[in-house]
């Protein structure tokens, strides 16, 4: 399915404005108390929840599933989180950009991960002690 461009936009525009703190994430492994808002939370199967609650499950006939997406394509509520779906690539497209290996992943500053982990309190102090072990 092609994306409209504004979507790509919003998507190219917000791909680096997750630095500081970012844990990656999905819904089967939720996160660890309140990170608080100086850390975003980017969960990587947002894209696929979202896109399946807007189109549900498509006809396997192409043809109605092409005439099913584009009806909903052009309905008002498809409008309304047209942003919301851009937002969830852009946060699944930076961290395929960062090269993250596995998930749940905790990045600081888009420079250091900490993989296993939804806490960004315990990534900061396993990352803390690795960089004092690392001197």
């Amino acid at each position: 399915m092609k994306l409209p461009v504004s979507c790509l936009a919003a998507l190219f525009l917000s791909a680096g404005a997750c630095a500081g703190t970012v844990i990656y994430t999905d819904s089967a492994h939720p996160v660890v108390d309140n990170p608080g808002p100086e850390v975003t939370v980017i969960l990587l199967d947002a894209p696929d929840r979202l896109q399946a609650q807007l189109f549900g499950t498509l006809p396997a006939d192409p043809a109605q599933a092409e005439l099913q997406a584009r009806s909903v394509i052009s309905s008002a509520p498809f409008q309304q989180h047209q942003q919301d779906l851009a937002a969830a690539y852009a946060g699944l497209t930076h961290a395929w950009s960062l090269g993250l290996e596995k998930y749940p992943a905790v990045v600081f500053d888009d420079r250091w991960v900490v993989y296993g982990t939804t806490d960004a309190s315990v990534a900061m102090q396993q990352l803390n002690a690795w960089k004092e072990k690392a001197q």
